[in-house]
């Protein structure tokens, strides 16, 4: 299980703990945990937390 630190348009600095996957969903960019092993977001997967994709500037996985 990874997470991710995202840094947004004015600086702020977030941690996305257990996530598995992220994804853009329309204007959104949405943060995962699957349900397998895998690493695929489906139907099982649950949102963790949205942002915004216009006011992200940066992704990082961190292990």
């Amino acid at each position: 299980m990874a997470n991710y630190q995202i840094t947004l348009r004015d600086g702020v600095r977030e941690n996305i703990t257990e996530a598995d996957a992220y994804c853009q969903e329309g204007t959104m960019t949405t943060f995962f945990k699957t349900s397998t092993d895998r690493r695929v977001i489906d139907s099982w997967s649950t949102r963790l937390a949205s942002f915004r994709t216009t006011e992200v500037m940066t992704i990082k996985r961190c292990l």
